[in-house]
């Protein structure tokens, strides 16, 4: 029997100073746009998984954050090679372009459109994917807020 190391995928449920999450419009084609949580793949040079997430952040939003908590894990249903690291953030600021991804250069993976900050009262009828994310934000805002706050 083989065993497959999962990828991993590390991702930002990112607060701006405002309490509002920043996320990015994805455009897929035949499906509807939909909204995503920065970050992205774990690269074997990173040191660790949180180090992805603050290399990706930079790189795609120009993005700098403060302290990271991990938050949630998962293996998406129908991916279960794939494994899903969150962590909660604070947006410190943005010094590079506002959006970043040329790396997706392939028109069949889609594109990656706006990026927007949503405040947490709006999100309910925002197409945030993975569905469950959504589900876990909208049940545990308090506490997220509360994991961003400067200590």
């Amino acid at each position: 029997m083989t065993i497959t190391k999962p990828n991993r995928r590390v991702l930002a449920i990112l607060f701006d100073d405002q309490d509002r999450l920043v996320l990015i419009k994805r455009i897929r084609p035949g499906q509807p746009p939909h909204w995503v949580a920065p970050g992205g793949g774990v690269q074997g040079s990173d040191p660790s998984i949180e180090a992805a997430l603050r290399r990706d952040l930079a790189e795609e939003l120009g993005a700098q954050v403060g302290r990271l908590s991990q938050v949630l894990l998962f293996s998406p249903p129908d991916n279960r090679s794939e494994m899903h690291y969150f962590y909660a953030g604070r947006l410190a600021r943005m010094s590079g372009p506002a959006l970043d991804l040329s790396e997706l250069s392939d028109p069949a993976h889609g594109s990656y459109g706006d990026m927007a900050y949503i405040p947490l009262d709006a999100l309910e009828p925002i197409n945030l994917k993975p569905t469950s994310l959504k589900e876990f934000i909208l049940t545990n805002r308090q506490v997220l807020l509360a994991s961003v706050r400067p200590a």
